[in-house]
């Protein structure tokens, strides 16, 4: 500590009192804020004369303390004299230090008053909360909203006004620099600080302070602040230059030397000695020179501001380069390193690039040859594809041609024909069907024209190759038919032919036209009424059959002949099932003899039953042929 007090003391600025100016001056700032009215305490004591300087008290100070105390007593001029005449002595204790009164043992003096010790009773009684608002108001009576403005002579608006800042004892604001105020603001040496005050309960800004600084003259603190420790009088103001901080221990402006030397009374009647010509003459010259020379510096001031002026450009930028390189030091190592750790990221996200960009090359590289070998088999297949795409055309062509046959063949075994004088009534093999209405009608007649029907329908879908929505069970007059799509029912099967129960018949009714309707939409046609059976038939095989040019020829021993390359195809002599059973292995002719003795014992729904789960039964013509799921020249038709 104490060789800190020490280098504090040591302390000198850097700038000496007649190099000080304005351009040096770089920060303002306040402390020991103070507006609130004297302590009671000092209103015992005599207001002197020579306390004016300070305790100076102005309209604005009084407008913002809200003082409205009356004057205090004050001692007559007629009882001041000089310090001279009387030196201090231990003796007149009851007198100020700043007193000027003789020492004289006749003179009558004013009645003293005596010391006492300071009473704090009123503190003792109170209460925690008491105190507490006591020392708030206290403080907030002494918290104000200051700022400062800064003038100069020859400059009618103020060369700079510092923010505000609010509710602060002890404010210090922002720096500046009036280097850009001109040379007749820069080169200044004195200025008029002003401080403005508004408190918590005032609504407008008062005067506080107006000092008039001459840079020559200021007091040097410090660096800082933190090496003075001696308190500071109330609303000291700080200047920070560029060498440290100043202030002037009284807020009054610095006296000035008089032109002319007052001659002193002198009671003794002597006279005093006086200059000689000669003094005085070399005093003249001495005057004269400095006037020269005064003018030579105010023109050799001229010139290098005119010169500074023409190159204030370039200067202004290297003074502001070095400045920032020598303040900004440690920032620019600080920015530097920073540039280099980042240099060095960049460097070696650079080389994973080029890494990345190199395995890039090579997979294109190797997608390039695989595209080149993609291309050379995809024109290869293309030839090929356009082959099998001809032989797809002329097979739908053949197909489309077997189906108009098979369509004719169909209606040759199951021919439909009108009713005459009757709309919308046909017959099946001559037996006729009503349209979902079957009152008056005979039911072996109903049973046996829906066994056709449905054995036209199941021929039609698998000669067509579109699976049915509900498979049917053509076994002539008593066919079934399957519902495996609906929900909830109790029972999946139901029959085509009349029964006891008349919504079950009524509903396998419905499922087969529902079968009708869905071979229709395949084929690319709209059904008007879902009832009429076998008019929608009809209208289908009629577009089926539809087409121009002869049928084409039917194909030597048909399905199998197809399959086994014509091997086991039989001739074209054997006309009727026997001769085709006989051709068959004789596996299948012994199975079939049994199936006969069966059916001839067992009763009629006995051997629907055994039909129905005799696996050499098939319920498709063709074995081992893919099945046509689409005829796109039909829906075209």
């Amino acid at each position: 500590m104490s060789e800190r007090d020490q280098s504090s003391r040591n302390e000198r600025p850097f700038l000496y009192p007649w190099n000080r100016r304005l351009r040096h001056l770089h920060g303002v700032s306040l402390r020991n804020l103070h507006i609130t009215p004297p302590s009671p305490k000092t209103k015992g004591k005599t207001a002197a004369d020579d306390d004016a300087p300070y305790g100076l008290v102005s309209p604005a100070k009084r407008a913002l303390r809200h003082d409205t105390a009356p004057l205090h007593h004050s001692r007559s001029f007629s009882d001041l004299v000089t310090s001279i005449d009387t030196p201090p002595s231990p003796l007149n204790r009851q007198k100020a230090a700043t007193s000027y009164q003789k020492n004289d043992i006749n003179t009558k003096a004013r009645p003293e008053g005596t010391l006492r010790r300071r009473s704090t009773l009123h503190w003792t009684s109170a209460s925690p909360r008491v105190r507490q608002s006591k020392l708030e108001d206290m403080v907030v009576n002494r918290l104000a909203d200051t700022w400062i403005s800064i003038h100069c002579s020859g400059v009618d608006e103020p060369i700079y006004i510092t923010e505000v800042i609010e509710r602060s004892m002890n404010p210090s604001f922002a720096f500046f620099d009036l280097d850009s105020s001109g040379p007749t603001v820069s080169r200044s040496d004195q200025c008029v600080v002003r401080v403005w005050a508004r408190s918590t309960i005032t609504e407008k800004y008062c005067l506080l302070v107006e000092l008039d600084v001459n840079l020559r003259s200021l007091q040097y603190i410090g660096r800082s602040l933190e090496n003075f420790h001696h308190p500071l009088p109330q609303n000291c103001i700080l200047l920070h230059l560029s060498d440290g901080i100043y202030t002037s221990f009284t807020d009054l402006p610095a006296e000035t030397q008089p032109n002319v030397l007052q001659l002193n009374e002198h009671t003794d009647g002597n006279a005093r000695p006086t200059s000689s010509f000669d003094s005085l003459m070399q005093l003249a010259n001495l005057d004269e020179c400095i006037q020269d020379a005064v003018k030579v510096r105010m023109q050799l001031e001229a010139d290098i501001n005119k010169i500074l002026e023409d190159n204030r450009d370039g200067k202004d930028d290297i003074d502001e380069d070095t400045l920032s390189l020598d303040a900004n030091e440690s920032q620019v190592k600080a920015a530097l390193a920073a540039e280099q750790k980042q240099l060095r990221q960049l460097k070696k996200k650079r080389d994973e690039l080029r890494d990345s960009l190199a395995r890039r090359h090579e997979a294109l590289k190797a997608g390039l040859q695989a595209e080149a070998k993609a291309k050379r088999l995809i024109e290869e297949r293309s030839v090929a594809q356009r082959e099998v795409e001809a032989t797809r055309k002329e097979v739908e062509k053949e197909s489309d041609g077997q189906i108009r046959r098979i369509c004719e063949s169909l209606l040759t075994l199951f021919p439909i024909e009108p009713i005459k004088n009757r709309t919308l009534q046909f017959t099946i093999r001559g037996i006729h069907l009503p349209n979902s209405v079957y009152n008056d009608t005979n039911r072996d007649e109903i049973a046996a024209a829906l066994g056709f029907t449905s054995q036209l329908i199941y021929q039609l879908s698998l000669y067509l190759s579109v699976p049915l929505p509900y498979p049917i069970e053509p076994y002539g007059s008593r066919s079934y038919i399957t519902d495996p799509i609906s929900v909830g029912l109790s029972q999946r099967r139901y029959p085509l032919h009349p029964t006891t129960v008349p919504y079950k018949f009524e509903y396998g009714v419905f499922l087969l036209n529902k079968d009708i309707e869905f071979l229709m939409s395949k084929s690319g046609l709209r059904v008007l009424d879902i009832r009429h059976t076998l008019p929608n038939l009809k209208y289908l095989l009629y577009v089926l059959t539809a087409g121009t040019g002869e049928l084409p020829a039917r194909r030597a021993g048909g399905v199998r002949g197809l399959l086994m390359g014509g091997r086991l195809t039989p001739t074209m002599s054997r006309k009727t099932s026997e001769d085709n059973i006989q051709s068959q292995p004789m596996l299948v002719q012994r199975d079939s003899a049994d199936l006969k003795v069966k059916a001839d014992a067992l009763s009629k729904e006995k051997a629907d039953e055994t039909a129905a789960k005799d696996p050499f039964v098939s319920t498709s013509p063709v074995h081992g042929l893919p099945p046509r799921f689409h005829i796109p020249r039909l829906q075209d038709k």
